[in-house]
């Protein structure tokens, strides 16, 4: 009888298109959880002069800054992610090249949408 072997799941070499799936519920998953504080920060904003600088204090901090670099990246992969598997639902783009193309295409875009938004807000 053999004995388990231990199981490094870093040792995995994900296919990209299994890396594009996983990001694109990461990134779904940041998006839900961003909500509340988009919405305490809309409120805010609204309350009055007092609220709106506070809110605008808060979008200056450097921990908001890097949130924001985090939001645009899952803003973007979640869209770039979610039109890819809508196509793919209706088959086009379904056959493995060009699966692994658009996986690779989404991947990329959505690392440079939070590269441009660094540029942006750092």
């Amino acid at each position: 009888m053999q004995r388990p072997v231990f199981f490094n799941v870093f040792q995995i070499q994900m296919p990209v298109g299994a890396i594009a799936s996983i990001s694109h519920r990461i990134s779904g998953l940041l998006l839900a959880a961003g909500i509340p504080f988009c919405i305490y920060l809309l409120d805010s904003s609204l309350a009055g002069p007092d609220g709106y600088q506070h809110a605008a204090d808060l979008l200056h901090s450097r921990p908001v800054r890097w949130l924001s670099i985090l939001f645009a990246w899952a803003l973007g992969h979640h869209l770039l992610a979610g039109v890819r598997h809508l196509l793919s639902d209706i088959d086009i783009g379904s056959r493995l090249r060009t699966a692994r193309r658009s996986a690779w295409t989404v991947n990329c875009l959505g690392f440079s949408f939070a590269v441009l938004a660094a540029v942006a807000f750092l």
